[in-house]
């Protein structure tokens, strides 16, 4: 485990139960802390957010969607790196996504490799922010 891992929450949100089982078992085999959600609603009223310093979500969801998540977490911490993940060909969300600051857009499965590294890549991001 690297030494600094411990300290940094990365968020999974997903309405599958088997997508969050994956990030929850690929994050913390990285050796990071990591919590999993069912839902864009579910994460925002936990309180994890503040100590968030990565967040993997899916775009389409019941309720409020990723896209949603993004902008609502945009207004309190712009600076907090984003994952999308997706199971759809959706260029239109992809590009929303990306436009509205996502470091990744993958799409399901997603290769665990890819996963990590984009992680990797948002952690840096942080440390640079």
């Amino acid at each position: 485990m690297k030494p600094e891992a411990a300290i940094h929450l990365v968020v999974g949100v997903d309405d599958d139960f088997r997508v969050r089982e994956s990030i929850e078992s690929l994050v913390e085999s990285a050796g990071y802390t990591v919590l999993v959600f069912s839902s864009a609603e579910e994460f925002l009223q936990s309180g994890a957010l503040a100590r968030t310093i990565c967040l993997v979500t899916d775009v389409r969801m019941p309720g409020m969607d990723g896209i949603e998540l993004q902008r609502r977490i945009r207004l309190e911490r712009p600076e907090l790196p984003v994952i999308f993940i997706s199971a759809h060909q959706d260029e239109e969300a992809r590009q929303r996504a990306l436009d509205g600051g996502a470091i990744a857009f993958l799409y399901k499965p997603f290769d665990a490799a890819e996963l990590l590294e984009a992680i990797q890549t948002a952690l840096n991001h942080s440390r640079e922010a």
